[in-house]
């Protein structure tokens, strides 16, 4: 199953170490089969609130994306990021293709307590 690296990135100023981080972070997840699948575009927000920007990197599996965020050449990168730009990041495994939802409400409907 795909999994992600999803980022919520808070405005920040223009530095010389954000424009490093973003020249090499591609070679650091390449080897781990990654890809932007979402960089530098706009977004839209249909409900709350959502300040700064969303940055989605997609993997083969969940443990492809665990090696590249623990790996040493994302960890050496990795401050040239967190000291300009607060932020939130995930990684989340993805569902397999089919996926059918009505399985979850239907487990959902059985937990719940009888009327």
């Amino acid at each position: 199953m795909p999994a992600y690296a999803i980022a919520h990135l808070r405005e920040a100023a223009p530095h010389p170490e954000i424009a490093e981080y973003i020249e090499r972070i591609t070679a650091t997840f390449e080897p781990y089969g990654g890809r932007f699948l979402v960089h530098a575009t706009q977004h839209e927000v249909k409900e709350g609130s959502w300040p700064g920007h969303v940055v989605v990197i997609g993997f083969p599996g969940i443990a492809e994306a665990r090696a590249w965020w623990d790996s040493p050449a994302y960890q050496e990168i990795a401050p040239l990021r967190s000291r300009h730009i607060e932020g939130d990041i995930i990684l989340v495994g993805g569902v397999p293709e089919g996926y059918d939802p009505t399985a979850t409400a239907k487990a959902m409907r059985e937990a719940l307590p009888a009327e």
